[in-house]
C-alpha cells in the first residue's frame, strides 16, 4: 500500500494530542512527587523548624506514620496512566473531517475532490460527497481536507471552466496547480481518476492519473428519468445533434421535428416530452444519448449520414414511432436496462473497483449503497417462507437483508435464504392474543396482513436504507422497478396507488381540470407523485415510525405511485442483453 502522508488538519491534530499526552505525563509525574515520601518527610521538618514548639512534639510521631506508609503499596496513587483507548482509522479520519469544517454530510458516502466539468458535477452530486478544487485555492483545500478520492474529467478543460484548457502547455498556473494536487494525492495514498469524456489537450493525461477512464459519469437517472412525463410540453419527435454546427434533415423539419443538441441544459425536458429520439448513427454521442433517451421512456431511431440514407428509413420510422406511445412495460424495461448496466452509481462503482483505497475504506461498495434493501417478512407457515425464498432468489435485483420474526427464521424457506448468502435477521415479534389486544391491533392500519406496528418492530432491526414490506408473491423485476424508482424521483415511499375515498385512484391531478393522466399516453397511474400511495418500498425510517401510510403525505413525506407490474416488453424492449436473477449481484451491495 502507498505510503499515506497527512493533511494540515490531521497533522494539528496529532500535534494537538502529543500536547495533551506531554501534559499529562506532567501531571502524572508531579503526582508522583507529591504523594512521595521524601518530599512528606522535608515538609514535617520544616515545619517542625518552623514553630520549634509544637511541632517538635508531633515530628517524631508523623515521622513514624510516614515510615509505616513507605513500605505499604498503594495502588490508587502508583496507577501508571492507562493506555489510550485503540482509536480506527475511520474514526480518526471522521474526526479529522469534522475539524476541517468544510466536508460534511452523510458518513456513508466518499469524499471526492472534483475537478469536473458542470455535467459531471451535477451526475455523481448525489452519490459522493464532493470538494471542488479551483485553480486558486486548490492547495490550501487539499491540505486541509481529507478526501478518498481526486477525480477529474477532460470536460473541466472546456473553454468558460475556471479549469479552462488545462493541461495545455500555454496554461502553465493551472497545470501545474492540478499536478501539484496529484502529487499531494499520490504522497498520501489517494488514488486519481481522469474522466475522458470530451476533447482536452493530450498532456492532461500524462500528469499522473492512477485511472483513465474513457467515458462519462453514465446516465444520472435523478435527471434523465420519466417521471411526471406527461406534464412536460414538447414535440412528440426530437432530432438531437452532437453540435450546434450539424444539419437537420428536410424530413425532420416538415415533420415538426423538434431540435436540442446532446449537450444542452435541456435535453432531459426534451426526451421526456417526446415518443421518439433521432441520434446519431454513430460517433461519441450515440450511447450516451441513446442510453438517456431510453432513461425518459423515449424509442430511439439512430440517424447516420442524411446524404447517404437519403431520408427513406426516417420517413418510415419517425412517423410510426412518434404515434406510437412507449407502453409501460416497455418504459420500465427501457429503464431498468438504463438502471443496471449505465446509471451513475454503477459506472462509479466500476471506476473505483480496484483501485488502491485506503484500510477501512469501503470503495467500491459505497456508491451502491442507496440501492441496498431489507425485505420485511412474516410468513405465516412453511408453503409461505418458500414462496418467499422463491421469489426474492429469483428477483433481478437481490435484497441484501432479510427481517423476520424470532419464530419465522427457523423455517425451511428462511433457512435457504440464509444458505444462498442473504443476511438473514430475526426481530422480537409479539402476536396479539388477549381479545384487548386483538379489538386494539384490529384498529390500527395494516399493510398486507400486519399492523403498521409490526413492520416498524421489523425495521428496527434493518440496517439497509430501504425496507420491502414483503405481502406475497412478487415478480422477478418488481423489487428492481420500485428501487429504480426511488433513485430516479428521490422519494420517500413507492408503491401501487391508494384508492381515493369515492373509490378511484389518486392521480394526483386537479379535479377542476385535465389530470396527469388525462392524456392518451398515461396508461395508468406511472412515475408521478401523489397523495397517497400503499407502501411496497419505503425508506427504513419512516417504515420504523409506525404512521398510518395515509398520513406519510401529510407528515412531508413524497410518494411516488408506480402502477401494477405489466411484466417485460416484447423483444425487451430495448437492443441490450436482458437482466435475470443472476445479475442480481449488479445491482446493490450492502
Amino acid at each position: 500500500m502507498k505510503r499515506r502522508e497527512q493533511s494540515q488538519t490531521e497533522q494539528l491534530r496529532q500535534a494537538l494530542a502529543e500536547r495533551e499526552a506531554q501534559l499529562q505525563e506532567a501531571r502524572s509525574r508531579l503526582a508522583a512527587v507529591e504523594g512521595s515520601t521524601s518530599l512528606q518527610v522535608g515538609r514535617a521538618l520544616t515545619a517542625a523548624a518552623k514553630r520549634p514548639g509544637r511541632s517538635l512534639v508531633k515530628l517524631p510521631r508523623d515521622l513514624y506514620r510516614l515510615w509505616r506508609r513507605s513500605g505499604t503499596t498503594r495502588h490508587t496513587e502508583r496507577r501508571r496512566p492507562g493506555a489510550e483507548p485503540v482509536r480506527s482509522f475511520d474514526t480518526d479520519r471522521q474526526e479529522a473531517r469534522l475539524l476541517t469544517g468544510v466536508v460534511g454530510g452523510r458518513e456513508d458516502l466518499l469524499v471526492v475532490a472534483t475537478v469536473v466539468g458542470p455535467a459531471i458535477q451535477q451526475a455523481v452530486d448525489p452519490y459522493v460527497r464532493t470538494v471542488p478544487l479551483r485553480p486558486h485555492d486548490a492547495q490550501i483545500v487539499m491540505d486541509g481536507v481529507d478526501v478518498d478520492l481526486v477525480l477529474v474529467s477532460s470536460s473541466a478543460a472546456a473553454p468558460g471552466s475556471p479549469w479552462a484548457h488545462v493541461g495545455d502547455p500555454a496554461v502553465v498556473d493551472r497545470t501545474r496547480a492540478l499536478h501539484w494536487v496529484l502529487e499531494s494525492a499520490a504522497a498520501r495514498g489517494i488514488p486519481a481518476v481522469l474522466l475522458d469524456d470530451a476533447p482536452a489537450p493530450p498532456a492532461l493525461r500524462e500528469l499522473g492519473f492512477d485511472r483513465v477512464h474513457d467515458g462519462d459519469a453514465g446516465v444520472p437517472l435523478h435527471q434523465f428519468n420519466p417521471v411526471a412525463a406527461d406534464l412536460v410540453r414538447g414535440p412528440e419527435a426530437v432530432y438531437v445533434r452532437s453540435g450546434e454546427g450539424d444539419s437537420v434533415p428536410e424530413l425532420l423539419t416538415d415533420l415538426g421535428a423538434g431540435v436540442t443538441d446532446a449537450d444542452s441544459p435541456d435535453l432531459a425536458d426534451a426526451l421526456r416530452a417526446a415518443n421518439v429520439a433521432v441520434i446519431p448513427g454513430a460517433g461519441p454521442d450515440h450511447e450516451r444519448v441513446r442510453r438517456r433517451a431510453w432513461a425518459c421512456g423515449a424509442h430511439v431511431v439512430a440517424h447516420a449520414d442524411p446524404a447517404r440514407t437519403g431520408g427513406e428509413d426516417l420517413a418510415v420510422s419517425v412517423p410510426r414511432l412518434r404515434a406510437a406511445v412507449p407502453s409501460s412495460a416497455e418504459q420500465r424495461t427501457m429503464l431498468r436496462q438504463v438502471f443496471f448496466d449505465a446509471a451513475t452509481p454503477v459506472r462509479l462503482a466500476e471506476i473505483l473497483e480496484g483501485l488502491d483505497l485506503d484500510t477501512d475504506t469501503p470503495g467500491a461498495r459505497l456508491p451502491l449503497r442507496g440501492r441496498s434493501v431489507a425485505v420485511l417478512a412474516d410468513p405465516a407457515g412453511e408453503a409461505e417462507a418458500d414462496q418467499l425464498a422463491d421469489d426474492l432468489l429469483a428477483a433481478t435485483l437481490r435484497p441484501t437483508e432479510v427481517v423476520v420474526p424470532g419464530a419465522a427464521a427457523r423455517l425451511p424457506g428462511v433457512q435457504r435464504l440464509r444458505a444462498e448468502g442473504v443476511t438473514v435477521r430475526s426481530a422480537r415479534f409479539n402476536a396479539p392474543d388477549t381479545p384487548e389486544e386483538l379489538t386494539r391491533d384490529g384498529d390500527r392500519p395494516r399493510i398486507g396482513g400486519l399492523g403498521t406496528d409490526g413492520w416498524a418492530a421489523l425495521a428496527e432491526r434493518a440496517t439497509a436504507p430501504w425496507a420491502y414490506p414483503w405481502t406475497g408473491h412478487v415478480g422477478a423485476d418488481r423489487l428492481a422497478d420500485l428501487v429504480c424508482a426511488a433513485e430516479c424521483s428521490g422519494a420517500d415511499a413507492v408503491g401501487a396507488p391508494a384508492p381515493a375515498s369515492d373509490g378511484s385512484e389518486d392521480t394526483g391531478g386537479d379535479a377542476g381540470g385535465q389530470g396527469f393522466f388525462d392524456r392518451a399516453r398515461s396508461h395508468g397511474t406511472q412515475y408521478v407523485f401523489v397523495s397517497a400511495v400503499t407502501p411496497e418500498l419505503a425508506r427504513t425510517p419512516l417504515l420504523r415510525r409506525g404512521w398510518n401510510p395515509a398520513e406519510w403525505n401529510r407528515r412531508g413525506s413524497r410518494l411516488l405511485a408506480l402502477g401494477p407490474d405489466h411484466g417485460t416488453a416484447p423483444g425487451g424492449g430495448a437492443d441490450g442483453p436482458a437482466h435475470s436473477a443472476a445479475d442480481a449481484s449488479t445491482g446493490a451491495i450492502g
